[in-house]
């Protein structure tokens, strides 16, 4: 399974709703309830899922999901 098709399952679980559908360019506002909070929420299950942490400066850099999953394969590619 690729990144991007994980953070899909991990977003249908953030945000109960199995109609979503993310992209590499899918950003925050194509998600309904997508706000400060339940981002804060995902970033934490990404990183439990992915057995990874990152640091504020790095998410801050995220401008679609196609930069979180680039910025997730970096973290595992360090672990590897």
């Amino acid at each position: 399974m690729d990144i991007i098709n994980e953070l899909d399952q991990i977003a249908r679980k953030a945000f109960d709703d199995d109609d979503i559908h993310l992209t590499p360019e899918s950003t925050a506002d194509d998600i309904e309830g997508w706000d400060s909070l339940s981002h804060t929420n995902l970033v934490r299950m990404i990183e439990q899922h992915f057995k990874i942490t990152f640091k504020s400066f790095e998410i801050m850099k995220w401008k679609n999901v196609g930069q979180m999953a680039e910025s997730i394969r970096l973290k595992l590619a360090e672990k590897a």
